[in-house]
């Protein structure tokens, strides 16, 4: 099957925790000319830029627990004073914020969210993307929304990769990452090579420590209580949904581009 080049300014695909988002998220990067914008890299990288900095200081202090909320950053550039080279302190204080929400096992408020992920989709002029893991909640969609009109872009569509809770788990459980270069495999549908190592740079595979049974139930009410009705809103709004079905009779790379191609078809985008 072969595409032409397409006219998608930015793509959402949606979907539970280990629905198989990113076999549909490679459709559209190798066959769209799209790349992947993904919430989890971009805070992995603000939290790097703060832990490469080797901070010793205790950043509790920056946090003010009777407002619940961070005092202004202009206070904590005084604080910080020289210790923190001027090209990466605003970068520092956006990883410092994140390192402090997720090492205290917090939820990390739309705002911080909002604001990271605008600073890495600026980078792209705000187009050209398949959003991954944003928006997650409705405040998070309503200020996606209100970015891309604002900045002449938009989101042509949302792709809703749709599969059942069992089926995930075990599928899930079966999950590899590469901590070196970030490839995802499957111990049966996508093996890494020899069954332990990455096929893209040779470092070892692992399971990722929240794929659980427990944390995986978490994250698939997660989805039902905050990301469906964000769904719901987007759809609302006039942005057409495309479903389509994780679990495939057969799973090959030939057979996920099929089902997406045929979604997007069926909803007059192709």
């Amino acid at each position: 099957m072969s595409l032409s080049s397409s006219n998608f300014e930015n793509i959402l695909v949606m979907g539970k925790s280990g629905a198989g988002k990113q076999p549909r998220i490679d459709v559209f990067t190798t066959n769209f000319g799209l790349k992947q914008l993904s919430t989890g890299n971009i805070f992995r990288s603000f939290m790097k830029i703060f832990n490469d900095a080797a901070y010793e200081g205790d950043i509790d202090q920056f946090y003010d627990n009777k407002k619940n909320e961070f005092i202004p950053d202009n206070e904590i550039k005084r604080i910080l004073g020289p210790s923190i080279d001027d090209s990466i302190i605003d970068d520092f204080i956006l990883g410092l914020k994140a390192h402090y929400y997720v090492s205290n096992g917090l939820y990390v408020p739309d705002s911080l969210t909002n604001m990271l992920f605008e600073s890495y989709f600026s980078r792209s002029d705000y187009k050209g993307m398949v959003l991954d893991g944003y928006p997650r909640t409705e405040a998070q969609a309503e200020y996606l929304l209100k970015l891309t009109a604002e900045k002449g872009t938009k989101i042509d569509a949302i792709v809703l990769v749709e599969n059942e809770d069992d089926a995930i788990i075990k599928r899930t459980m079966g999950r590899r990452i590469c901590p070196s270069c970030g490839a995802v495999f499957h111990l049966e549908f996508k093996p890494p090579k020899d069954g332990k190592f990455c096929r893209k740079c040779g470092a070892e595979v692992i399971l990722r420590s929240d794929d659980t049974e427990e944390k995986l139930r978490m994250r698939l009410q997660e989805f039902r209580d905050k990301t469906m009705p964000t769904i719901r809103f987007l759809s609302e709004k006039g942005i057409p949904l495309v479903k389509t079905e994780g679990d495939l009779p057969v799973f090959t790379e030939e057979a996920v581009k099929k089902s997406v191609v045929d979604g997007l078809k069926k909803a007059g985008l192709l």
